[in-house]
């Protein structure tokens, strides 16, 4: 079972976001008090296409490993920096199935709606980070590394050491897409 490392919000729009003791995740809106809350998507680019579209971005999740595989290529990378609201340990978020729940603490519930897609602001943050947090496999397909991106099922508290249990579709499983 992963665990929470930490907690991150921030009011107005901004790439990193500030490390916090607690968020509280409010069902079908996201965290409580960040940026991104809403039933109806938040990100600025995406407002000015159609505001009217469903928010499947309201909680991003981050995996903590992400900051020590970027270390080596000199990337100095810490929880809230890429704008994550949650960073995880333990959990291969990257590997979830669409539509994959995440219990997070006591009550608090996610489910899975797809990958980050990295954009330029990440160069902004640290020159080259966009590249790095993108890869290819095998057969030559985009690799995402960003974290992936959910949508609020269940109201609660979610701090830094919570477990996350992870509960898998049924199938057959759909691979996570840039949403």
């Amino acid at each position: 079972m992963g665990f929470i490392t930490a907690v991150s919000l921030r009011r107005g729009h901004h790439f990193s976001k500030t490390n916090a003791m607690s968020i509280r995740l409010l069902k079908g809106l996201g965290v409580d008090g960040d940026a991104h809350m809403g039933k109806t998507v938040k990100h600025r680019s995406r407002v000015a296409k159609d505001p009217t579209v469903p928010n499947l971005r309201q909680v991003h999740l981050l995996h903590e490993e992400l900051f020590e595989e970027l270390a080596p290529r000199n990337f100095i990378v810490r929880p809230g920096d890429m704008g994550e609201n949650v960073t995880t340990r333990g959990v291969d978020l990257l590997g979830l199935p669409t539509g994959t729940r995440l219990h997070l603490g006591d009550s608090a519930v996610v489910e899975v709606t797809g990958l980050r897609n990295p954009c330029i602001q990440i160069d902004r943050f640290q020159k080259g980070l966009m590249t790095a947090t993108l890869d290819k496999d095998a057969d030559g397909k985009l690799i995402r590394k960003a974290g992936v991106m959910s949508v609020v099922l269940a109201d609660g508290d979610v701090r830094p050491g919570d477990p996350v249990r992870v509960e898998l579709p049924e199938g057959p499983h759909r691979p996570l897409q840039p949403v």
